[in-house]
């Protein structure tokens, strides 16, 4: 089911009616006004959504949009601006906070990072690779290390484990996790590894973010 936003000021209510339940809400747009940014989903369609009225907020969320589809590998909703769907046809809400936090916050791409997915481990110093694997049908993503470190099996398995948290992944093998639609998700896979590599570094983040939305939400009169 498609839905089209409208210039016409709405309520927080009305919102909520119009395009669903708020998934995240991000207190501060560092790259315009410090506007909030909000994203709504129903039906398997998302909606970037704020309640600035500033000129040039309807290009600002276009930006945001096309973000999530360089970032996220996700699909623009034809005849729309603001609003984005899985190609999977499932709505992976867990990591979509995520990718909204790096479509909002980080510096705006042209083009989706054709680099491996790699990243280095931030306690052990280990070069952690994530490979994309399909097996019997089913995209899997298996993690492996190089370098020196006494158990690099250990923080293989943390790592996995910061997916399954961050990005609601199924454990398949020690080293591989799996997303639950059995697809593809490399982009989204790229989003999390920051996050997945250092949990309980990840939580104090989080949770200070989420006190940034909870905050804009009590103002606006709501709550996600």
């Amino acid at each position: 089911m498609t839905t089209k936003t409208s210039s016409d000021r709405l309520s927080a209510r009305q919102v909520i009616d119009k395009y669903g339940r708020c998934l995240e809400l991000i207190g501060m747009d560092p790259h315009f006004h410090e506007v909030s940014i909000g994203l709504y989903v129903k039906d398997g369609i998302a909606t970037v959504w704020t309640f600035s009225p500033l000129d040039g907020v309807k290009g600002r969320l276009a930006q945001i949009r096309d973000q999530l589809v360089l970032k996220g590998s996700m699909k623009a909703v034809e005849g729309t601006h603001d609003q984005v769907e899985f190609a999977c046809g499932d709505f992976h809400d867990v990591p979509m906070r995520f990718l909204l936090r790096a479509a909002v916050e980080k510096e705006p791409i042209e083009v989706e990072d054709p680099t491996p997915l790699a990243i280095r481990d931030i306690k052990s110093r280990l070069d952690m690779l994530v490979t994309p694997k399909e097996i019997d049908g089913r995209w899997t993503y298996q993690v492996s290390a190089t370098g020196e470190f006494k158990r690099p099996e250990v923080r293989i398995k943390a790592m996995v484990g910061g997916f399954m948290r961050y990005g609601d992944m199924d454990r398949i093998e020690p080293d591989q996790g799996a997303f639950k639609c059995g697809r593809r998700h490399d982009a989204l896979v790229r989003v999390l590894m920051p996050y997945a590599r250092n949990v309980s570094g990840s939580e104090d983040s989080i949770e200070a973010n989420n006190m940034r939305g909870q905050l804009t939400t009590q103002t606006l009169g709501y709550s996600q």
